[in-house]
C-alpha cells in the first residue's frame, strides 16, 4: 500500500513535528519489523522536513554502530562510540544538536554538504538500539524545537519495534 504524507513544511516546528509523530504513528501502526519501520521513519522525514540533505539510523551492533535505512548520499558505514557527532550522543545516551558540524571536535564527514546535524539516541531504557542522524547544509539549522520534536518522533517509532 503506498502511503502518501502531504505535511506542510512551513509549519512552525512544533505543529509539524506533531503532524509528523502523527503520520508516523499511522505509517507503522501495527509492523513491528525494524528495519521496516526505520525505512519508513527515515523516508517521512526526508521528505517533510525542509533543509535537510541525510535522514537515518545507525544501529548498534558488536560494539559499533552501523548504518541502517537512510534517505541521501551514501553514508559512512561503521562509526565507533564517542567517534564523531552519532559516536558522541550514543556514548552519551543524550541528544546533541550542532549548529556548525566543522567546529565539532572528530567530526566525521560523510557528506561535504552537510553544515549541521542533530542526533537523538535510540534507547529502550539504558539498552543502545542505535541512533536517528539528520543533517543538513544550512548552518544552525536545528535548534531546541528540532530536538524535542525528533525525541518524540523517536520515542513514537520505539512503541512499534520489537
Amino acid at each position: 500500500m503506498m502511503h502518501a504524507a502531504h505535511l506542510d513544511p512551513q509549519l512552525p516546528k512544533p505543529a509539524l513535528y506533531a503532524a509528523l509523530a502523527r503520520e508516523l504513528e499511522s505509517l507503522i501502526a501495527g509492523e513491528r519489523d525494524l528495519i521496516a519501520n526505520l525505512a519508513n521513519a527515515a523516508a517521512l522525514l526526508h521528505h517533510s522536513l525542509p533543509e535537510v540533505n541525510w535522514t537515518g539510523f545507525y544501529l548498534w551492533k558488536a560494539g559499533e554502530l552501523v548504518v541502517g535505512p537512510f534517505q541521501g548520499r551514501p553514508a559512512c558505514v561503521r562509526i565507533g562510540l564517542g567517534q564523531g557527532v552519532c559516536g558522541t550522543a550514543a556514548m552519551q545516551r543524550r541528544s546533541i544538536v550542532v549548529p556548525n558540524v566543522h567546529e565539532f571536535s572528530g567530526h566525521i564527514a560523510c557528506d561535504a554538504a552537510s553544515n549541521a546535524e542533530i542526533v537523538v539516541p535510540l534507547l529502550r531504557g539504558e539498552r543502545l538500539l542505535g541512533v536517528l542522524d539528520v543533517d543538513s547544509p544550512t548552518f544552525g539549522r536545528f535548534d531546541e524545537q528540532d530536538r524535542l520534536g525528533l525525541e518524540r518522533f523517536a520515542a513514537v517509532l520505539l512503541e512499534h519495534v520489537a
